[in-house]
C-alpha cells in the first residue's frame, strides 16, 4: 500500500474509532443545586449526577431544591435519599432558587407530610431508591399521591441494582434515621410527637455508585468513620471520586473526613458536602472555616460545590471541567 492510501486507511480508522466510542471514553457530570448560586452554604446537600447515557440522579435533595418545580432539576431518573432526617429528605423547602442569603436562607415552604424527595419524584416519575427499610415509607407515599408505590425500590446492604445503567449499592452510614411524626399524621404522629419518638426505618446509608463509563462514586451521607469505608467502599468497589460530608456535630468533622479520606477510602479526587456552615464568600473558601480545614487537611484534590456550577469527572476521578 502506498503511504499516501496508509495514511488515509488510518484517517478513517481514526474517525471511526471517535465515532464508535463508548460511554466509558464520556465524563460524568456533577451539578450541585445548593441555595444561593456560586457559593458553598450551611444547607447544601443536593447534587445532581449525570451519567454519561443521559441518566440524571438527584441525591438528597433537602430543603435547596425548590420544589419539584426548580427550574434547574430538569429531568429526573432516579433519586437517592441516605437517611430520613428533614435536610436530606426534605421537610421545607426555599421560597425560588436563591431566596434568602447563604447564611439565612428562605426555606419557608413546608414539605410535610410528603417530603421535598417524594414531592419531586411523584412530579417526575422518578425512581426512588434507597436501603434500609426506607422503601415502604417511599412506596406508601407515592400510593397516597396516586403515583406508583412500585418506584420507590430498595438496595440492600451486600447486593445492588441497576437502574439507568448506573448501579447502585448501599453501603454502611453510622447515623440516626428516623420518620418524624409530621409525615406519619394524625393520632398517630400526634402521640408520637408527644412522645418525643421517630418512626424507625433501618439503618442510614451510604451509596456507591458505578456509571457507564466506569466512574465509581461514594456517596457518604451522614456517617462516623467505619471499617467499611476501607473493606468495602476502597477494597471491594474501588471508588476514584468521594462525597464526604464533613459538618461535624452531626457528622464526621473536617479532621475525622480527612482520615477517612487519606486512610480508608483513597480516592482520586473528592467533592466537600454538608458543610453546615458559610463554607465560600464570593465563590472562595472562607478562611478559618472547616470547609477549609477540610480541603487542607486531604492529601488528593478537594472540589468545593459551588451552586449552579458543573463539574466533570473522568472514569479514573480526575476532574475534566468546572473545577
Amino acid at each position: 500500500m502506498k503511504p499516501i492510501h496508509r495514511l488515509a486507511a488510518a484517517a478513517a480508522v481514526s474517525a471511526f474509532a471517535l465515532l464508535a466510542a463508548p460511554a466509558w471514553a464520556q465524563n460524568v457530570k456533577v451539578t450541585p443545586l445548593g441555595g444561593i448560586d456560586g457559593e458553598f452554604c450551611p444547607q447544601d446537600r443536593a447534587l445532581i449526577f449525570e451519567d454519561p447515557n443521559g441518566t440524571r440522579i438527584l441525591y438528597d435533595p433537602g430543603r435547596t431544591v425548590a420544589g419539584a418545580a426548580d427550574p434547574r432539576l430538569g429531568k429526573i431518573d432516579i433519586l437517592l435519599v441516605s437517611h430520613m432526617h428533614g435536610d436530606h429528605l426534605g421537610n421545607a423547602h426555599n421560597a425560588a432558587p436563591n431566596a434568602g442569603s447563604c447564611a439565612a436562607p428562605d426555606v419557608s415552604v413546608s414539605d410535610y407530610p410528603n417530603s421535598n424527595a417524594v414531592n419531586i419524584a411523584l412530579a417526575k416519575n422518578s425512581k426512588i431508591v434507597v436501603g434500609s427499610d426506607m422503601p415502604p415509607f417511599f412506596a406508601a407515599k407515592l400510593k397516597a399521591l396516586g403515583g406508583n408505590p412500585a418506584n420507590a425500590m430498595l438496595a440492600r446492604f451486600g447486593g445492588s441494582v441497576t437502574v439507568g445503567g448506573v448501579k447502585i449499592a448501599t453501603v454502611t452510614a453510622m447515623h440516626s434515621n428516623g420518620v418524624e411524626p409530621e409525615y406519619i399524621g394524625g393520632e398517630l404522629g400526634k402521640a408520637m410527637k408527644e412522645a418525643g419518638i421517630y418512626g424507625d426505618v433501618g439503618l442510614a446509608t451510604g451509596y456507591v455508585l458505578t456509571f457507564s463509563n466506569g466512574l465509581v462514586t461514594y456517596l457518604s451521607g451522614d456517617t462516623g468513620i467505619t471499617a467499611d469505608q476501607e473493606r468495602v467502599v476502597r477494597d471491594l468497589y474501588h471508588a476514584k471520586l468521594a462525597v464526604m460530608n464533613m459538618g461535624d456535630g452531626f457528622t464526621t468533622g473536617p479532621a475525622e473526613a480527612a482520615y477517612v479520606m487519606n486512610e480508608l477510602v483513597k480516592p482520586a479526587a473528592v467533592i466537600a458536602s454538608h458543610a453546615n456552615e458559610v463554607g465560600t464568600v464570593g465563590g472562595k473558601v472562607r478562611p478559618g472555616s472547616k470547609t477549609e480545614a477540610f480541603v487542607k487537611a486531604v492529601k488528593v484534590p478537594v472540589f468545593v460545590p459551588l451552586s449552579g456550577i458543573t463539574m466533570e469527572f473522568t472514569s479514573r476521578g480526575a476532574c475534566a471541567a468546572g473545577c
